[in-house]
């Protein structure tokens, strides 16, 4: 699929509601959205296909030392299209190479957790209960120099491996 990804917007919002109500069972609100747009080190990104629809968008924020992927998300009728690794792309490219990532994941989520993969995330721990919907539990994965290598040296709360 042809796209092009480029910093979000607020007129992009009614676009990436509807693929956020679509994704999540506890969607993020508009505001959460602006709050992250207008945060001071945040990376918001959107991915319009050619005839300028939003398809996709992530949401990255600067957290300390550290980058946090807030939220990531495409329409179910576009999954395994591309747009999630052009985003993921795109947005490690804006980070650079030696940016520190973290995430949260949901474990019956296979599909993310393979995207992640595949850009070296690796699985450092997990936040039990972390999803207050549902109470399933939260992996946490890293991306740094260290798992890029396939280590989890440096990374916190790496002792609390996942299985």
């Amino acid at each position: 699929m042809t796209q092009s990804i480029r910093d979000m917007t607020f007129a992009d919002l009614p676009g990436i509601l509807r693929i956020e109500r679509e994704s999540f069972p506890s969607p993020w609100s508009a505001a959460m959205f602006v709050l992250e747009m207008t945060r001071s080190g945040a990376v918001a990104l959107v991915s319009e296909d050619a005839e300028g629809a939003i398809v996709g968008y992530a949401v990255c924020s600067k957290l300390d030392l550290d980058w946090h992927l807030m939220n990531i998300a495409v329409p179910t009728s576009l999954r395994r299209a591309g747009i999630a690794e052009g985003l993921m792309d795109s947005l490690i490219g804006r980070l650079g190479d030696d940016a520190r990532l973290t995430l949260e994941v949901r474990p019956s989520n296979r599909a993310a957790i393979s995207l992640y993969e595949k850009w070296g995330f690796l699985a450092a721990g997990r936040r039990r209960g972390y999803y207050a919907d549902s109470g399933e539990d939260a992996i946490v994965m890293w991306r740094t120099r260290a798992t890029l290598q396939g280590s989890l040296d440096g990374i916190p709360a790496a002792e609390e491996q996942v299985t």
